[in-house]
C-alpha cells in the first residue's frame, strides 16, 4: 500500500505537465475565468542553458507551478477594470494609454509592467490572498507607486524581493516563462513549438505580419508546454528585472515577439530589454500561479486510476 502511494505521487509530477484547469474572478457581469496549464516540477540539476544575451536558464523553480494558457485579454481586462476602478499611479507615463488593437479576445495592449502588477494583485486580493507587489499611496490615485518588498515585511523573500512569497497569482520570472515555453524535459529548445521546428506564420503562430495585428488569443497551434502565443501575437512582461537589480524603476525583459517580428525574435534565445513604465501596441502579458491543493488532490486521484488500471 505504502509502495502504491509512492507511485501514485511520482506519478501527479508527471502529470502536473500539461494538465489544464481554470480560475474564476470578479462577479456578475465582471466576471471572467483565466486558463492555465501545469509545468512540472523538477528534481536535481537542470543544467544551465544559455538563453539570451546577459541571461542564463538554469531552471531556478523546480516546484510545480502554472503557467496561464493564453495572454490576458481586453475582456479579461476591461472586466478587471469595471471591479477595480481606475488605474493609475507614480510615475504616470505608465497609465497613459489604452489598447491600440480593439476585439475582445485579443491580447490587452499598450500596457506597462505597473498595470500588469495591478492586475495580478487584484487576482490575488478578490481570492483573499496577500497582494504579489508593494504598492504605496491610494489606489486609483496619482500616489500609488511601486516599491519592492523589504526585511520585515511579511512575505518577504531575499532572492526576489518584487514578489511577495505568499502570493498565489503573479507575472513569470524570466526563467518561470521560459520554462514553460522552450523546455522539454531535457534541454531548451530553439522554438517552443511541439517539435522545435520553426513556426508556419499564420498557421502555428502569429509573426511576420501574418493578419497584420495580433490575433484572438488560441487561434494558432498548441505549443510544447500546452500554451499558446508564447511565440508571437504580443511580446510579454517578465517580471524578472533585465540585469539584476531589484529596484521599482529598474529595466524589466520582454519575450516572445510579436505579430510583426521575425522568426528569430520568438526563439529562446531573444530577450529585450525595456522599461517598466513603456507602453505599446505590440506588448502584453500572462499570468502564472502556484498550483492549488485540490489540484493537487486531482492528479493524485488520476495517479491511483492510473495505477488500478496497471493492475488488470
Amino acid at each position: 500500500m505504502k509502495m502504491a502511494r509512492v507511485l501514485a505521487v511520482s506519478l501527479c509530477v508527471l502529470f502536473i505537465s500539461g494538465v489544464a484547469s481554470a480560475d474564476t474572478f470578479g462577479t456578475g457581469g465582471n466576471q471572467f475565468d483565466i486558463d492555465f496549464v501545469g509545468i512540472s516540477g523538477d528534481s536535481g540539476d537542470l543544467g544551465s542553458w544559455s538563453a539570451g544575451s546577459g541571461y542564463t536558464f538554469s531552471g531556478v523553480n523546480h516546484g510545480e507551478y502554472r503557467m496561464g494558457t493564453y495572454e490576458i485579454t481586453n475582456d479579461q481586462w476591461g472586466k478587471f477594470v469595471n471591479a477595480y476602478g481606475t488605474v493609475t499611479g507614480d510615475p504616470a507615463g505608465a497609465y497613459d494609454e489604452s489598447a491600440y488593437w480593439a476585439g475582445t479576445d485579443v491580447p490587452t495592449n499598450e500596457l506597462s509592467w505597473y498595470e500588469g502588477a495591478q492586475f495580478v494583485n487584484y487576482l490575488n486580493t478578490i481570492k483573499g490572498h496577500p497582494a504579489a507587489y508593494k504598492f504605496t499611496g491610494t489606489q486609483g490615485t496619482g500616489s500609488y507607486s511601486l516599491g519592492v518588498w523589504e526585511s520585515g515585511d511579511v512575505g518577504y523573500d531575499s532572492s526576489n524581493p518584487y514578489r511577495n512569497s505568499n502570493a498565489f497569482y503573479f507575472l513569470p520570472t524570466e526563467d518561470e516563462w521560459v520554462k514553460a515555453a522552450y523546455w522539454n524535459g531535457t534541454s531548451l529548445q530553439t522554438y517552443a513549438t511541439t517539435d522545435g521546428s520553426t513556426p508556419i506564420a499564420g498557421t502555428d503562430t502569429n509573426h511576420e505580419y501574418a493578419i497584420g495585428q495580433p490575433w484572438d488569443v488560441g487561434s494558432g497551434s498548441e505549443e510544447l508546454n500546452g500554451t499558446f502565443d508564447m511565440m508571437g501575437n504580443v511580446w510579454e512582461w517578465m517580471e524578472s528585472p533585465y540585469s539584476g537589480d531589484y529596484l521599482s524603476g529598474s529595466g524589466r525583459g520582454i519575450r516572445g515577439g510579436s505579430y510583426s517580428s521575425n522568426d528569430y525574435n520568438l526563439s529562446s534565445s531573444i530577450r529585450v530589454n525595456f522599461n517598466p513604465t513603456d507602453e505599446g501596441c505590440s506588448i502584453g502579458f500572462r499570468v502564472a500561479s502556484n498550483v492549488p491543493e485540490p489540484f493537487s488532490l486531482v492528479l493524485l486521484s488520476v495517479g491511483g486510476l492510473v495505477l488500478r488500471c496497471r493492475r488488470k
